[in-house]
C-alpha cells in the first residue's frame, strides 16, 4: 500500500526543487537566479504555513461541530474517546485518528494520509450505516466499524468508530462451525438385495456398505453408530458438513457402486437435521428429512433446516419393494376407517387424468358395495378424462359424481375424505372440502414434496409404484372379493396404469403386472381401455405441429406452443411423449400457454434424465420420468430461458452419464404442483 501525502506533497516537492535550484545557482555564482530561487522558496514556505493553518482551521471547525452534539462534560473528551476513532475526507484520505485507533487498529503504525478504502475495502460511507455496522479486518484482526458523516456537508468530513470484537467473532465462528448436525443413513433396498444375494455374499455386501459409511464419516471427523440392520446414526460438525455438501454427498455414489445379488446396486437415503437448537431437535429434523428422502424415491440426501429442505441426488429409479406387508396393513386400516364413517368423499388433483379418475372409480365401487354413501368430486370444465367419464356413467356410476362447488354439502362430522394421485393441498380439486374434513386418507405415488398433507389418518405413499391406480388395485385385493368391483371400474383402473406406464413400458415392476392381472380377472377389457386414449383428428394434427416445431437443446427436445389449442394439456403431454423417440434425447419439454400470464410445462424422459429435478428448479414436480410445472406472471421467452438454465445446471452435474451422478441441490420452500400426465 502506498502512503498518500495529499495535503502537503505538492508544497514539499516544490520547496525541494527550489532548494536544488538555489544550491546549483550558488555553485555557479548566478546571483540573479539565486535571488529568484530564494524568493520562490520563501513564497512556497509561506504557502506551506498557510496550508497548515487552513488544515488546523478545518480540524478546529470539525471539533466545534462535534462538540455541538456533546454535553459540557464531554467537550474535552474527543482525544480520550473510549473507542478507536478515525476522521477522513470525501476522497477517503485519513486526516486524524485518536491514540486508541493507532494502538488497537493500526497496531502502532502511523497511517496518516492513507486512504480509508484501501485499508477497509468494504467500508461504505455513501450509504446509511446499518445497525450492526460493517465487519472489517486489518492485518488479520476483526473489527466492527460504524461510519457516519461529520460536520457540514461542504466540509465533506467523515468519522468512523471501531469496536474491537475480534475475540467475540472468532468464538462465534467456532461455535457455529462446531454445532453438531445429526444424520440418519438408511439402506433403501436392504431386504431386496439380500434376498437375491448368495449366502456367502451377504456378509461381504454389508461389510462393504459399512466400510464405505464408516470411512465417509471418519474422513469428516464424525461419529457413526449402527442402530439397526439397515440404519446408521451419524453426528457431524457443521464445518465438515459444509464440505460434504460441496462434494454433493459423494457417499451416495460410493455406496451405489457396491453390487448385490443379480447385479442390483445398493442405494442409500440420508436425512440430515441442521441448525437445530438442540441435539433432540436435530434428530427429529433428521428423521423428517429421511422420511422426505424416502418419499422422493430414495438414493438421495435431504437436509432440513429452519428455512426448508435441500435435496441432493435422486437421479436413480425408485427401488421396487416386493413385499406387500404394508399394503395389507393399509388395506385393513382403510376398511375399518370406511366402515366407521358416515359417508366417503373421493377427490384427486386438478385437471383430473386417467390415473386420478381410475383410482377414485375403483375405490368408489368398492365403497358402494360396502353400503356406504360415496361421491367423487369431478370438475367437468377442466377434466382431461371425458371419454372415461362418459363410459363410467353407463357402468354403475350414474350417481357417483359431484362438482367441486357443491361437494361441501356432502361433508359431515364423520365424513371420510380419500385423496388419490396427489399429496399436496395446493393441487386438490376442492380445497374447501379438505379443510372441512377431519378424517383424511391419502393414496399417492408421486415423489414427496415439501408442504405435503401431514394431518392424514392414513398416508399411503409409495413412490416406486407405477401409478395410484396400481396402488388402489392392490388395496382392493386385500379388501377382499366380498366387495368386488365391476368391469367399468376395472377398465378405469387399468387405463390409469397404462397411462402412467406408457402401455407397460415405463416404471413397470412385478407388482404392476400383478395388479393388471387382477384387473383382467375383474373384467377389464384392453380394447375398451385402448379406446379411452383415442383423440380427435384435430388433436392429432395439433400434436404433429407441436412435434414438428421442436428443437434439440443440450440433449433435450423442447417445443413451445404459441397458438391456442383445445385440450392443450393433453396435446402437450402426448407431444412430450412423442419427442422421446428422437435419437440422443434424454428428456422432452413442451411449453404452452395455460391461461392469462401462466405458462405450463410438460416434461418426460426415458430414465436417463430426472425431469422431476429439472421441474423442481422451476417450481414444479412429479416423477423421474414424468413431471410438470406452472409459472405465473412471465412470458414464453422468459420461461424458455429459465428452462435452458435449469437443463444446463442439471446436466452439468452429470459425470459422465446422466443416470449415474448426483443431481445437485434443489431447495424447495413451498409445495410444487404435482406432475402433469
Amino acid at each position: 500500500m502506498k502512503k498518500k501525502i495529499v495535503l502537503f506533497a505538492p508544497l514539499a516537492i516544490t520547496i525541494g526543487v527550489l532548494d536544488v535550484v538555489a544550491v546549483s545557482m550558488a555553485l555557479y555564482e548566478q546571483n540573479v537566479a539565486l535571488g529568484i530561487a530564494v524568493l520562490l522558496m520563501l513564497a512556497a514556505s509561506a504557502a506551506a504555513f498557510y496550508k497548515i493553518f487552513t488544515v488546523n482551521l478545518t480540524m478546529n471547525r470539525f471539533y466545534r461541530n462535534i462538540n455541538a452534539f456533546l454535553t459540557p462534560y464531554q467537550k474535552d473528551a474527543l482525544l480520550s474517546f473510549p473507542l478507536p476513532v478515525v476522521v477522513f475526507n470525501q476522497q477517503g484520505e485519513i486526516l486524524w485518528y485518536n491514540e486508541l485507533m493507532k494502538e488497537k487498529v493500526f497496531a502502532g503504525e502511523d497511517s496518516f494520509g492513507y486512504n480509508i478504502h484501501d485499508l477497509f475495502p468494504n467500508l461504505n460511507v455513501d450509504q446509511p450505516c446499518p445497525p450492526s455496522g460493517y465487519g472489517v479486518d486489518y492485518k488479520g484482526k476483526l473489527f466492527t466499524a460504524f461510519p457516519s458523516k461529520a460536520g457540514h456537508e461542504a466540509e465533506g468530513l467523515n468519522v468512523s468508530y471501531f469496536i474491537d470484537d475480534d475475540k467475540l467473532k472468532r468464538i462465534a465462528k467456532e461455535y457455529f462451525s462446531s454445532r453438531p448436525a445429526v444424520a440418519w443413513f438408511m439402506i433403501d433396498n436392504y431386504d431386496e438385495m439380500l434376498q437375491t444375494a448368495k449366502e456367502n455374499e451377504r456378509s461381504q455386501i454389508m461389510a462393504e456398505v459399512e466400510y464405505v459409511i464408516e470411512t465417509f464419516v471418519g474422513n469428516n471427523h464424525g461419529i457413526v453408530k449402527k442402530i439397526d440392520k439397515d440404519r446408521f446414526f451419524v453426528i457431524l460438525e457443521d464445518r465438515y458438513l459444509r464440505g460434504v455438501i460441496e462434494n454433493r454427498f459423494n457417499v451416495l455414489d460410493d455406496v451405489r457402486r457396491i453390487e448385490a445379488g443379480e447385479k442390483m446396486p445398493v442405494t442409500l437415503s440420508i436425512g440430515v437435521g441442521r441448525e437445530a437448537k438442540s441435539i433432540a431437535e436435530a434428530e427429529e429434523m433428521a428423521s423428517q428429512a429421511l422420511d422426505m428422502a424416502l418419499g422422493r424415491g430414495g438414493d438421495q440426501a435431504a437436509i432440513k433446516t429452519k428455512n426448508g429442505y435441500d435435496f441432493y441426488g435422486g437421479v436413480s429409479k425408485g427401488v421396487e419393494k416386493r413385499t406387500k406387508v404394508k399394503t395389507r396393513i393399509v388395506a385393513t386400516a382403510l376398511l375399518e376407517l370406511i366402515q366407521s364413517s358416515s359417508n366417503v368423499v373421493l377427490m384427486g388433483h386438478r385437471f383430473a387424468d386417467l390415473d386420478c379418475m381410475g383410482a377414485a372409480a375403483g375405490l368408489y365401487y368398492a365403497i358402494k358395495e360396502m353400503g356406504k354413501p360415496a361421491k367423487i368430486i369431478y370438475n367437468e370444465k377442466t377434466s382431461l378424462v371425458k371419454n372415461l367419464y362418459e363410459r363410467l356413467l353407463i357402468n354403475g356410476f350414474e350417481d357417483a359424481f359431484v362438482d367441486p362447488e357443491h361437494a361441501i354439502n356432502y361433508v359431515g362430522e364423520k365424513t371420510l375424505l380419500i385423496i388419490v394421485d396427489t399429496h399436496t393441498p395446493q393441487m386438490l380439486e376442492a380445497p374447501q372440502v379438505y379443510e372441512a374434513c377431519k378424517d383424511i386418507a391419502v393414496i399417492d405415488h408421486h415423489r414427496k414434496m415439501v408442504g405435503y398433507i401431514d394431518n392424514a389418518v392414513i398416508f399411503h405413499h409409495e413412490p416406486f409404484a407405477s401409478s395410484a391406480s396400481e396402488m388402489v388395485a392392490e388395496l382392493l385385493q386385500y379388501i377382499g372379493d366380498k366387495y368386488r368391483i365391476n368391469a367399468g371400474a376395472a377398465d378405469a383402473l387399468l387405463s390409469g396404469i397404462m397411462l402412467d406406464t406408457k402401455n407397460f413400458i415405463m416404471r413397470t415392476g412385478v407388482r404392476t403386472f400383478e395388479a393388471a392381472a387382477y384387473l383382467k380377472r375383474m373384467g377389464a377389457d384392453t380394447i375398451e381401455v385402448k379406446a379411452l386414449f383415442a383423440s380427435t383428428m384435430e388433436a392429432y394434427q395439433e400434436r404433429c405441429k407441436v412435434v414438428a416445431s421442436a428443437e434439440v437443446y443440450n440433449h433435450c427436445a423442447i417445443a413451445a406452443v404459441t397458438e391456442k389449442i383445445d385440450q392443450i394439456k393433453v396435446v402437450a403431454a402426448q407431444s412430450a411423449d412423442e419427442l422421446l423417440n428422437i435419437n440422443d434425447v434424454y428428456g422432452s419439454f413442451v411449453l404452452y400457454p395455460e391461461g392469462e400470464d401462466v405458462i405450463g410445462l410438460s416434461a418426460r424422459s426415458m430414465g436417463k434424465m430426472n425431469v422431476q429435478v429439472v421441474m423442481e428448479k422451476l417450481g414444479g414436480g412429479g416423477h423421474q420420468t414424468m413431471a410438470g410445472a406452472q409459472i405465473k406472471g412471465t412470458t414464453m421467452k422468459e420461461v424458455r430461458q429459465k428452462l435452458n438454465a435449469a437443463i444446463d445446471e442439471y446436466l452439468n452435474t452429470l459425470n459422465p452419464e446422466p443416470a449415474a451422478a448426483d443431481a445437485g441441490p434443489v431447495q424447495i420452500m413451498e409445495a410444487a404442483p404435482a406432475a402433469e400426465k
